[in-house]
């Protein structure tokens, strides 16, 4: 009953207080509603468990090759057959390759991502349909029908969650499938496929080059705990096994290549690129409720002080100590409650934008949904900082108590007050300061990686049209491209056009190879060289504005029956040839895995040089490459069209002059290289944008906190003012002092977040290693637009004191 009494108390007491109550109620929605918002994917991405049987005992296997850069070189059939032979610990491995296949019979032809699996994978992974059946050993073998598995997004998003998809019939890549089931919504590790197909689909797992090539790495292991075993002793297996393989086959295993394996629990291996990115935007939202609550401590504390005649005219009528910091707490409930409340409905939207943020980095988060988790958050944040709310007002002394305090009016600042509110102060541009240095370090690497000049015309239009089937001939393939090209350069206002194997940015990690040139003498113990492999069309360079050293572009000469010939990245004659004439030398691939791919290891004639096109990393880099005719080795799939007018206007007639020439021939995803940039900048963007975003809040919670600590100390000091007006002190020296203190306040600000920051990112890299700390750029200007702000915040008490009438100042208490 006394705590309804102190609420409707509460209730009235910030009725004459509105602004302050409102002041409160919004800052504590702030940094409430972002933790919970940011929690609830956290909670979503990295603490909810796998839909899988026993997850804890799913595990993934990992095949990398840190010596040549390769974190994940993925594993052969042969390399699985030795593992299954010799590792004990498992009950059975699961494999997927990733492929894609052109769809026909569902509305427009389209790419379709598939994983090709196994037998065992279903079993292994623990999953179950909602419809029909999945995958077993009965569909394995080369003489199999052919079984699709729609995944849960693609049944929901294509078939529209069509019941009586199963037994239909779609084709995949020319080759008859029936839709069999529906998979359960899982995690879609480690691709996000649309479709899953028996290993009877793909032509080319059943080609003996992927079944006897144990260099033709393309498939994902993962295995399944037998009874007993811990993963510790896996992993332990699993490399006696590999380092076996690596022993009785060394030509597979480069030695500079210094092969490896791994294993580690499913569920840790989908959330890692998710862990950091998550877990410091997690620290980020906590500094803005840092921020918050310091910023609410110093208006309750401040409100306290002018309260101190009531809470002593309180105790001396006989108010406990305890009476009175109920009625504190009461006061804390209410605000924080209210502030509770608004910060959910600020959650709400706030999940689904970090949601579309953290998909970018884990594909769990498409699936998470705003749920109880936030409330609970929520109402413990808001608890949490009601009690703190409540101790954070002195209650009166025993003198205050006996009466002390009742002679005169008005407020009297105390030391130790004044301590407390240039204390909360601090804490709150200490934790500014550190958001706003790491979004500073976020936008000094956007502006700097949107300032690198590419090389290449950005208006140039790149569409993918990949094969369509794998079984015509490469001759077939060949003209079916020549005749689109032909047709797609008579167009009105297109100027060139041009094949090639990957699109910049977007195609990444295509496919390099061991090679060597002739008279290259490689140092003991040095392995060959790699470069990256591209196929590409006459006029590929003129289109993207790629300059042409010396020698030659490829010409209608460069025939299949022809002499072998390539053209060279600047950065492969340099290495190769150094203080010498690269062209019409001869060079070789060398690399075992180039038979797989039906490419000869004879000597072919270097007939240009190309300056470097760094087709993978946003800040190009220096970088090996090797071009082919499109006649001699067929690997195209992009098309490139430089155009003397809108380059998205052409999309129709060049979807229309594929279509003329192969009806079932997907045309998809046209975008400019200009945009394609833009999209793969994408991430930056939105990191920066959001942390800018929590800075940006943190920065005005700030500074309203500075602003209201010095209007408090002059308010509380207006009698030392006016006595220093008396003696001689000048308007201007009161204002140049109230600022010199604004100033201080966002130094020590500064110099402490530098410190916390320092011991916090070093904490944080003891978890997470590849946290980064500032450069000198972002934290000068963190602490120069800090410094500011505070000096901003304290221009009008500044201004109010240098304003104080002496008299009225004299007659105050």
């Amino acid at each position: 009953m006394s705590l309804m009494t102190d609420l409707k108390y509460a209730l009235r007491s910030f009725g004459r207080a509105k602004g302050l109550a409102i002041t409160v109620v919004v800052t504590l929605a702030l940094g409430i509603g972002a933790n919970a918002a940011i929690f609830s994917v956290v909670q979503g991405v990295l603490l909810r468990p796998l839909v899988n049987r026993e997850p804890d005992r799913l595990i993934y296997i990992r095949q990398s090759a840190p010596g040549i850069g390769v974190t994940n070189a993925n594993f052969s059939v042969p390399e699985l057959k030795d593992l299954q032979a010799r590792v004990k610990s498992l009950t059975a491995f699961g494999d997927f390759s990733t492929i894609e296949f052109t769809m026909v019979g569902l509305g427009e032809p389209r790419t379709v991502r598939a994983g090709v699996v196994g037998g065992s994978y279903f079993e292994v992974m623990g999953l179950k349909p909602v419809m029909g059946r999945l995958l077993g050993p009965s569909d394995d073998g080369p003489k199999a029908d052919g079984a699709a598995i729609l995944t849960y997004r693609f049944w929901t998003s294509a078939f529209k969650s069509d019941p009586n998809v199963i037994g239909k019939k779609i084709t995949l890549s020319d080759r008859p499938e029936t839709i069999v089931g529906v998979l359960e919504p899982s995690v879609p590790y480690p691709q996000e496929t649309e479709i899953i197909a028996n290993v009877v689909t793909s032509p080319h797992h059943l080609d003996a080059t992927m079944v006897d090539g144990r260099v033709h790495r393309m498939t994902e292991l993962f295995g399944r705990l037998a009874p007993g075993a811990s993963l510790d002793e896996a992993r332990a297996e699993l490399r006696v096994a590999h380092a076996a393989m690596l022993q009785a086959h060394p030509e597979a295993y480069e030695k500079q290549a210094d092969f490896r394996i791994d294993a580690r629990n499913l569920g840790d291996e989908i959330i890692a690129p998710a862990r950091t990115i998550l877990l410091i935007l997690l620290a980020a939202a906590g500094l803005v409720f840092i921020v918050a609550c310091s910023n609410v401590a110093n208006l309750i504390l401040a409100r306290s002080v002018r309260r101190e005649g009531e809470l002593a005219v309180r105790a001396a009528l006989g108010a406990t100590n305890v009476a009175l910091r109920r009625t504190l707490l009461a006061e804390s409930v209410l605000l924080c409650g209210t502030g509770a409340i608004l910060a959910v409905a600020i959650a709400q939207p706030m999940v689904a934008l970090l949601t579309r943020y953290a998909a970018r980095f884990s594909v769990r988060a498409h699936d998470v949904t705003v749920d109880s988790s936030l409330l609970w958050v929520g109402a413990g944040l808001a608890i949490a900082a009601a009690v703190l709310l409540a101790y954070v007002p002195r209650l009166p002394s025993a003198d205050s108590a006996n009466g002390a305090t009742l002679v005169g009016r008005g407020v009297r600042l105390t030391t130790g007050t004044n301590r407390r509110l240039r204390l909360f102060a601090v804490t709150q541009i200490a934790a500014s300061f550190m958001l706003v240095a790491g979004a500073g370090m976020l936008i000094a690497s956007l502006f700097a990686l949107q300032r690198q000049t590419t090389g290449l015309r950005g208006t140039v239009l790149a569409v993918n049209v990949p094969p369509v089937s794998y079984n015509r001939k490469p001759e077939e393939v060949s003209r079916f491209y020549k005749e689109a090209l032909r047709r797609i350069g008579q167009l009105p206002g297109v100027e060139t056009v041009a094949l090639g194997t990957v699109v910049p940015w977007r195609d990444p990690g295509f496919f390099a190879a061991q090679f060597t040139v002739e008279g290259y003498q490689k140092a003991n113990g040095e392995e060959d060289p790699r470069a990256q492999f591209r196929t590409v069309s006459q006029g590929f360079f003129d289109s993207l504005g790629v300059k042409l050293i010396a020698g030659r572009d490829f010409n209608e000469g460069d025939r299949h029956d022809g002499e072998k010939v390539v053209i060279v990245s600047e950065t492969v004659a340099r290495r190769m040839f150094p203080n010498q004439d690269a062209v019409n030398r001869h060079m070789m691939w060398t690399d075992p895995v180039t038979k797989f791919i039906g490419v000869s290891n004879g000597p072919r004639r270097i007939v240009g040089i190309v300056q470097d096109l760094d087709d993978e990393h946003l800040v190009p880099e220096p970088v090996m490459t090797v071009y082919h005719p499109m006649d001699q080795e067929m690997n195209g799939g992009r098309i490139f069209i430089h155009a003397k007018m809108d380059p998205y206007s052409l999309v129709p007639s060049v979807t229309k002059v594929i279509r003329d020439l192969a009806s079932d021939q997907p045309v998809e995803r046209p975008a400019t290289l200009d945009d394609i940039r833009t999209e793969v900048l994408a991430p930056t963007r939105v990191n920066a944008m959001v942390f800018g975003g929590f800075a940006g809040v943190a920065l005005l919670i700030a500074v309203v906190g500075v602003a209201g600590v010095l209007a408090f100390s002059v308010s509380a000091r207006t009698r030392e003012f006016g006595i220093r007006l008396a003696i001689g002190s000048t308007p201007r020296s009161l204002l140049l002092r109230v600022l010199r203190e604004g100033a201080a306040i966002g130094i020590g600000g500064i110099v402490t977040g530098a410190v916390g920051g320092l011991v916090l990112a070093r904490v944080i890299g003891s978890f997470i290693p590849d946290v980064e700390i500032p450069g000198a750029v972002p934290v000068i200007g963190a602490a120069t637009v800090l410094v500011l702000a505070a000096v901003i915040a304290s221009l009008t008490p500044a201004a109010r004191a240098s304003r104080v009438d002496v008299v009225c100042a004299l007659r105050a208490e």
